[in-house]
């Protein structure tokens, strides 16, 4: 029988397990063949606010591959807490990957423990993963409600946690953060955050290319998360 350089033959392949934990259990994943330039990304405008009542956060609704405008209906936010939120910006896949590890161990979290995490501990587990580069180019916001109060995270790529008053991710974001930078203010009401969200985002779909078709609205409170989507953002101004 044929022997390989290293004496194995060709029966009997190397099946050592793999250095990365990330990774599976046997060999090494293969590169992907596909340009990152031509994968579904939200290239985005997200943003969150916080208010003594709860939390805002609001996204526009295109995804984008390319040049092409890949949906005209993209969720952006995901409920993944019982009062807790994350919206995305960055590569889709990797973000509902994200989203879905997230959902599981909040789950086991409160089965093990008979509690909900807190949105500190939530917060951490999001930098964690994606410090880890098991998901990457994803930049959330995480926003929630729990025992200490309302809480917006900004999470950047590479996994650091910044707790804020109002936060904005995407390529729309410097266009959304003027908006923020001249109408937030930590007396807002739900239905006035509301509005400076929308605002904020129009402003950005009006300058940002990748940023467009509609809008997403979240409220998190002590009740629980809704999220709406609106074909025009006029609709909630």
């Amino acid at each position: 029988m044929p022997q390989l350089p290293d004496g194995q033959n060709l029966s009997q392949p190397d099946l050592q397990p793999s250095e990365d934990v990330y990774g599976p259990e046997l060999g090494t994943l293969p590169e992907p063949e596909m340009d990152k330039g031509e994968m579904t990304k939200t290239g985005t405008t997200t943003v969150g606010l916080t208010t003594s009542e709860g939390v805002v956060l609001a996204t526009d609704r295109r995804a984008s591959a390319g040049n092409m405008v890949a949906s005209k209906q993209a969720e952006k936010i995901a409920e993944i807490h019982p009062r807790g939120a994350l919206t995305i910006s960055g590569a889709v896949s990797a973000a509902q990957a994200l989203i879905s590890n997230l959902k599981a161990e909040v789950d086991l979290y409160e089965a093990r423990r008979g509690e909900e995490m807190s949105m500190q501990a939530l917060s951490t587990l999001t930098g964690n993963f994606l410090r880890s580069g098991a998901f990457f180019i994803v930049q959330p916001v995480l926003g929630g409600v729990d025992d200490e109060g309302s809480h917006i995270y900004r999470i950047d790529i590479g996994g650091s946690v910044m707790e804020e008053d109002y936060a904005v991710s995407g390529s729309g974001s410097p266009f959304a953060l003027g908006v923020l930078e001249q109408e937030y203010d930590d007396g807002l009401s739900m239905d006035e955050a509301e509005t400076v969200a929308a605002r904020a985002v129009k402003s950005a779909v009006e300058r940002d290319t990748a940023s467009g078709n509609g809008i997403t609205l979240s409220e998190v409170t002590e009740e629980g998360v809704t999220i709406e989507n609106y074909d025009s953002i006029e609709q909630v101004l």
